[in-house]
């Protein structure tokens, strides 16, 4: 069954969700058999690529929010982080545009360890305070999950997977995706935002049984001979 879920690195709510998806999808007895596949989406794709600015500063000059209304708005995604296991730190947040950090995504998913770079990119954001649209610190991220570095470094100076960045949300926008994050579950069911991990679980569970279940063969074990006989 696969999962293909729109995100950005700098929406709170995308990590979020993730965690909650994934949370759900532990409890399930299925869960070797999902296939999750991160997709592009740059909520501020206006932002300079050398530009960065703090949460408080990015409100005030995009969104025209004054500083007490946008710590107030923080103040509740905190909250909501801490339920999930999350422990955000918008004070330190740089806001910056996270094209070149789609752009590793794709090289980590080349590599098979999307899930493991998008895990990396939330932290480096939201808790440590990095620039995510730094070369330095993309690069780094790709060789702590044991991805060669200079082909990260390659990938940062060229237009590899520019395509693939573009086509992702392309894609979205032709899948109604308006904001993030955007799960699609199997090709047949939405799920929109960062629910709870119990509505995770029960989407979850409907598309496989509708969409998985009834089309399985049975499985090696299930056909088999024993000293009391055959199981078919």
């Amino acid at each position: 069954m696969k999962i293909e879920i729109w995100s950005d690195v700098m929406c709170p709510f995308c990590y979020i969700g993730k965690k909650n998806f994934e949370q759900a999808l532990e409890k399930l007895p299925f869960k070797d058999e999902v296939e999750v596949e991160w997709k592009s989406f740059q909520l501020d794709p206006t932002l300079e690529l050398a530009e960065t600015k703090t949460t408080a500063e990015y409100f005030r000059e995009k969104k025209g929010f004054p500083e007490e209304q946008a710590k107030q708005m923080t103040a509740q995604v905190v909250n909501m982080g801490k339920a999930s296991g999350i422990n955000f730190n918008f004070e330190k947040a740089l806001i910056t545009n996270t094209f070149p950090a789609h752009k590793i995504l794709h090289l980590a998913k080349k590599h098979g360890k999307s899930s493991e770079m998008e895990e990396e990119l939330f932290k480096a954001h939201f808790l440590n305070g990095e620039n995510v649209g730094s070369v330095e610190v993309l690069s780094n991220l790709a060789e702590k999950l044991g991805i060669n570095k200079a082909e990260a470094l390659q990938t940062l100076s060229s237009e590899e997977f520019d395509n693939e960045v573009n086509q992702d949300v392309t894609e979205g926008r032709n899948n109604g995706v308006t904001g993030v994050p955007f799960f699609i579950l199997n090709g047949k069911y939405a799920v929109s935002g960062a629910q709870p991990a119990e509505l995770f679980e029960e989407a979850l569970t409907q598309t496989y049984n509708e969409t998985v279940k009834p089309f399985k063969s049975p499985t090696d074990s299930d056909l088999s001979c024993d000293a009391d006989g055959c199981s078919i």
